[in-house]
């Protein structure tokens, strides 16, 4: 070998290669581990009750109605309104319930203000345009007042002026979403009850009462 016959010197640091973005692997998203005793708690929430267990205002929470621990509620139920509220442990049946894309259908029995056309039971059934954007088409139909408990304070009705009871059933959880469709057709919400999500429902479950169902 010669002198101008230097050998090849060969780098030690590893050699990456450019990886195009689009064939990265996704990363796995942690799991929630199973819960050892799933159960569920299906509560009758009574008016002006936080769906809460603490509240600095010294205002009723679900504390002074449950005693169950580490149960937190999958969903909210303003604190004007009232019925059922599901309460769980099992942080994947709570994510199940609360995602939109899961499209789990919850019942509410709500009294309005005068007599709706069927031109506005049309109009919710198919959606109807708020601040948010369109909501998805809903179940909607006029029905016999339904024999539930005396709300306390009563709701205030003005006798010139009757009311209805409709039974609605939506998919969605925006802020208020009933009480603002039902305003947008001109009938606005006097008091509003959840009566079911999903496969679950409040029966007989009298108002400020819970029960416990282990999955």
């Amino acid at each position: 070998m010669s002198a101008n016959d230097k050998p090849k010197r060969f780098s030690t640091k590893p050699a990456f290669s450019k990886v195009n973005k689009k064939h990265r692997k996704p990363t796995k998203r942690a799991v929630s581990k199973p819960v050892e005793n799933p159960i569920i708690v299906l509560f009758n929430k009574p008016f002006d009750v936080l769906c809460q267990f603490t509240d600095e205002s010294g205002r009723q929470t679900l504390k002074d109605f449950i005693p169950v621990k580490d149960v937190y509620a999958a969903g909210r139920l303003d604190r004007d309104s009232e019925g059922l509220l599901l309460l769980t442990n099992d942080g994947k049946l709570q994510a199940k319930l609360t995602q939109p894309n899961k499209k789990t259908f919850k019942t509410y029995w709500v009294q309005v203000e005068g007599e709706p056309s069927e031109y506005s039971i049309t109009a919710l059934q198919q959606g109807v345009e708020l601040k948010d954007g369109m909501t998805l088409p809903a179940n909607v139909k006029v029905i016999e007042e339904p024999t539930v408990w005396e709300r306390v304070p009563p709701v205030r009705e003005r006798k010139s002026i009757p009311t209805t009871w409709l039974e609605i059933q939506i998919c969605e959880g925006r802020n208020r979403q009933v009480r603002r469709m039902t305003a947008h057709v001109g009938h606005p919400t006097l008091r509003l009850i959840r009566y079911k999500i999903g496969q679950w429902s409040l029966d007989d479950l009298p108002n400020g009462a819970y029960k416990t169902i282990k999955q």
